[in-house]
C-alpha cells in the first residue's frame, strides 16, 4: 500500500524544504518499480502561500487531507510568528494533533514545538536558530550539533541540505537500505549520513594538496572485514595520530572509531538484505567479529537483531 506523505506548507516557507521530500519520496521504489509514497501538499484553507524567495505556490490541499496521511511533515520557514514568539493559530495547532507519525525540516521544528509535539522529547532544528528555539520552548531537549533526530513517531532535522538526510532515512527505515540507495542513486546524492553527524563541520572540502582523510576513508571501506586501528589509519594518511584525528573529524564531523563503525553497521544491513549469508559470516565480513558484537551494534543502530532486520527487509 502506498504511503502517503502530507507536506504542510506555510508562509515564508523554505522552498529546498518544500521540493525535498518531493523528490526523494517520489524516487524510492519496491525492487518490482512499484511506488512506495505518495507526496501531498496543504496549507491552511487551502490557500496560496509565498516562500521566503517570494514566489507564491498554490497547495493541492487544505489541512483536512492530514486525516489521510500516513506521515505529516512541516517544511522550515523562514519568518512569522511563530519563529517570533513561538506560537501558531488553533486550527493549525489542532490540526498536528495525533498523527502517525511527524517530521520536520530546519525551523519546521517551531512548529511542531508549538504545537506541544516536542516536549519532553529530543529535537534539532537549524544551528542559526538554535538560541532562539531553546528559550521558546524550554521543554525540548534541544540538540543542535546533528543532522537529524528519529525518536520514533517524531522526527526532525536541522537546516537545508539535512531534510535530504532524514528523508532518505526515512525510506531506509520503512524499506531497508537496499531501496534507499537505490533513491539516493536517482537523486545523485550520497546514499547515508549518520544522524548523530554533526550540523557544522568545520572544513567542508579536503585540501587541494591531498593532505587530507579521503583518500584513507575510501581504504577504509576496502578493509571493513580487517581489525583497524588508529595507528594504522594514521600510517596509511601518512599522519601522526592526533594531526588524522583532528583532520577526520573536522572532515566527516565524527571520530574515525565512529565513523567506522556506523559503516560497518551499513555493510552488515547490506548483506543481510541481499545475501543468505548466516549471521556468523556477515559479522566477520562487516568487520565485527562475533555475532554477539554484530547483535549489539545493529540494535543499537536501528532496535532489532540481525534475524529480525533479514526477516523484516530480506529482497526476494
Amino acid at each position: 500500500m502506498v504511503h502517503r506523505i502530507a507536506v504542510v506548507v506555510l508562509d515564508r516557507f523554505a522552498p529546498l524544504d518544500l521540493g525535498t521530500p518531493g523528490q526523494v519520496f517520489r524516487t524510492a521504489e519496491s525492487p518490482a518499480g512499484e511506488r512506495l509514497y505518495e507526496v501531498v501538499t496543504c496549507s491552511p484553507g487551502g490557500a496560496p502561500v509565498r516562500c521566503s524567495a517570494g514566489y507564491t505556490v498554490l497547495p493541492d490541499h487544505d489541512l483536512g487531507v492530514l486525516d489521510s496521511a500516513d506521515t505529516v511533515l512541516v517544511t522550515g520557514v523562514h519568518g512569522g510568528q511563530v519563529l517570533r514568539d513561538g506560537t501558531i493559530d488553533g486550527e493549525l495547532r489542532e490540526a498536528l494533533q495525533g498523527r502517525p507519525r511527524v517530521m520536520s525540516i530546519c525551523t519546521g521544528a517551531f512548529v511542531l514545538a508549538a504545537a506541544g509535539l516536542l516536549d519532553d522529547r529530543p529535537a534539532t532544528t537549524h544551528w542559526r536558530e538554535a538560541g532562539r528555539f531553546a528559550k521558546l520552548f524550554p521543554r525540548v531537549k534541544l540538540d543542535a550539533d546533528v543532522l537529524f533526530i528519529d525518536d520514533g513517531d517524531v522526527l526532525t532535522s536541522a537546516g537545508i541540505a539535512a531534510g535530504l538526510d532524514l528523508c532518505l532515512h526515512v525510506i531506509r527505515r520503512d524499506h531497508g537500505s537496499e531501496v534507499a540507495n537505490r533513491a539516493a542513486r536517482r537523486c545523485v546524492m550520497p546514499p547515508w549520513r549518520d544522524g548523530g553527524q554533526a550540523q557544522y563541520i568545520e572544513r567542508l572540502v579536503p585540501p587541494a594538496t591531498g593532505t587530507g582523510t579521503a583518500t584513507t576513508r575510501t581504504w577504509m571501506l576496502t578493509q571493513l572485514n580487517t581489525p583497524l586501528d588508529l595507528d594504522a589509519l594514521a600510517e596509511h594518511a601518512s599522519m601522526s595520530v592526533r594531526t588524522f584525528t583532528r583532520r577526520f573529524r573536522e572532515e566527516t564531523g565524527m571520530s574515525p572509531a565512529r565513523w567506522l563503525n556506523l559503516q560497518r553497521v551499513e555493510q552488515a544491513r547490506h548483506l543481510l538484505e541481499t545475501t543468505d549469508l548466516g549471521v556468523e559470516e556477515v559479522a566477520r565480513r562487516a568487520g565485527f567479529g562475533t555475532t554477539v558484537s554484530l547483535r549489539q551494534h545493529l540494535h543499537a543502530s536501528v532496535g532489532v537483531s540481525p534475524l529480525a532486520y533479514r526477516h523484516t527487509f530480506r529482497r526476494p
